[in-house]
């Protein structure tokens, strides 16, 4: 997908319009394990590939970490210019709606819904739905907010 760069100053223009799609990612094992190791969530369901294959049919991906591709997927979407910097503002909603097994690709759709000036950044809320390769019901949908700061 050809990423979109929008100056920071249009961003309000883009309300409630869906920006991109990402590029597809495979979950890999390897991936799942170095997550676990980094949160310490070594559950069953996301390491133990014996049982978890006989079990489950093979293991999923951590919630968590689906949600924590939301930057990665992102930078081959959008970038703004006129930024000095952007921050993390927090979560409104958070649904996991569907497992990823390892092994499955993800991709990621991002809409704008609200844009709003604060004390010297833009408040902007983006829906972020992170899709499952041959599957109807996405992955993940949430809802970030973030601040950009023009500059």
């Amino acid at each position: 997908m050809a990423m979109r760069e929008i100056p920071l100053s249009e961003i309000q223009s883009l309300v409630g319009q869906e920006i991109g799609v990402s590029d597809w990612l495979e979950i890999t094992q390897d991936r799942v394990n170095r997550f676990a190791d980094a949160t310490g969530d070594h559950q069953w369901i996301h390491v133990d590939i014996e049982r978890a294959t006989k079990e489950l049919g093979g293991p999923i991906a951590h919630g968590y970490l689906v949600l924590s591709l939301i930057p990665f997927l992102a930078k081959n979407i959008i970038s703004y210019s006129g930024v000095s910097r952007g921050i993390n503002y927090g979560s409104n909603k958070v649904r996991f709606t569907n497992a990823v097994p390892v092994g499955k690709r993800v991709r990621m759709r991002t809409t704008i819904l609200s844009c709003e000036m604060r004390t010297g950044a833009y408040q902007v809320t983006n829906q972020f739905t992170i899709e499952i390769e041959g599957e109807e019901r996405p992955a993940c949908v949430a809802e970030v907010v973030s601040l950009m700061y023009p500059g």
